[in-house]
């Protein structure tokens, strides 16, 4: 048990300089980093409670391993309301920070006072210290507190799914897998013995899944690299009215493009959503990318199309 607890710590420490090496800084999100930080806090509980020799020690990288715990649900609240498209005011964040910090004093009460644990005894089983716990009147708060997170993280996915369609809605319904996941193996370790703690290796998964969502949505193109585009901004709102579809409209305009010329995806994924009516805003929640960078984006598919503002995109199909 020791080697895989040792496993999954050196891989939880991976994954913080892989964040800091793939994901650029301006598109960085620091309440993943802190996801990652709890992670490797909460592995390296474990990997210390598994060779324990007193209870004391051992008691002392339970805490170590709370002290992780209770911000991860935190954290993977903030980050889903973010790909969700939520945001919260400061004294949101705070207060919820404080929360968890209340709740890590509940823990730090063990080994002095028998609120949180009535008595501990460690074993050894498969090679690896365990703490056997008999649990006080306050340990029914931090169930409520993890509930609470998760549930917030269910509703906030569920509005969401509601009112979003297309990659938003993918994004949320993967989301949503990976909450159910960690719910399920949280009331499975409540309800089984096992001689493993699977919430660190639950965690983990979790871990690669937002890392994998957030370096798959950072926009590849820099915008040092990228001259600044001339933009000719409309002043008022432009309302097209026709029967052709918007896959005819698309046909219509790389139909009379030059033959060198091609519009990279995210070009395409602008473009669809320009005769869509989306607004830059619009375009830029909807791919979860920031205003400037679907502005740099559009500046390039309108050098590529010859045009200066959607007025001649839309012309291009009105002829």
């Amino acid at each position: 048990m020791t080697v895989a607890y040792s496993v999954i710590f050196a891989l939880s420490l991976l994954l913080p300089v892989g964040y800091f090496t793939l994901m650029r800084k301006k598109q960085s999100e620091p309440w993943l980093f802190v996801l990652f930080l709890s992670v490797c806090v909460v592995n390296l509980g474990y990997l210390l409670l598994s060779f324990s020799r007193t209870v004391e020690f051992a008691l002392t990288a339970n805490k170590v391993a709370y002290l992780g715990q209770v911000f991860v649900p935190l954290c993977m609240f903030m980050i889903i309301s973010g790909l969700c498209g939520f945001k919260y005011k400061k004294w949101v964040s705070c207060t919820l920070i404080g929360a968890a910090a209340l709740m890590f004093s509940l823990v730090l009460t063990t080994g002095h006072l028998d609120w949180y644990y009535k008595s501990v005894t460690l074993i050894e089983a498969d090679g690896a210290a365990k703490l056997i716990k008999k649990y006080g009147f306050l340990h029914p708060v931090n169930l409520l507190y993890v509930l609470a997170f998760f549930v917030a993280m269910l509703f906030v996915i569920g509005i969401s799914l509601r009112r979003n369609r297309g990659k938003s809605q993918k994004l949320a319904g993967l989301m949503f897998a990976v909450v159910l996941g960690n719910v399920g193996m949280w009331i499975v370790e409540k309800l089984v013995t096992w001689n493993f703690e699977f919430l660190s290796a639950s965690y983990l998964m979790s871990e690669f899944v937002f890392f994998f969502v957030y370096w798959m949505l950072q926009d590849y193109i820099h915008l040092s690299d990228v001259p600044p585009p001339v933009i000719v901004e409309e002043k008022t709102p432009i309302i097209v009215v026709d029967s052709m579809s918007r896959a005819e409209k698309i046909q219509a305009i790389i139909s009379a493009l030059p033959e060198d010329t091609t519009l990279s995806t995210r070009q395409m994924d602008i473009l669809e959503r320009i005769l869509d009516g989306m607004s830059r805003k619009e375009i830029a929640a909807d791919l979860h990318i920031s205003e400037n960078t679907v502005k740099t984006h559009t500046g390039m598919l309108y050098k590529a199309l010859g045009v200066s503002c959607r007025d001649e995109i839309y012309a291009k199909f009105q002829k």
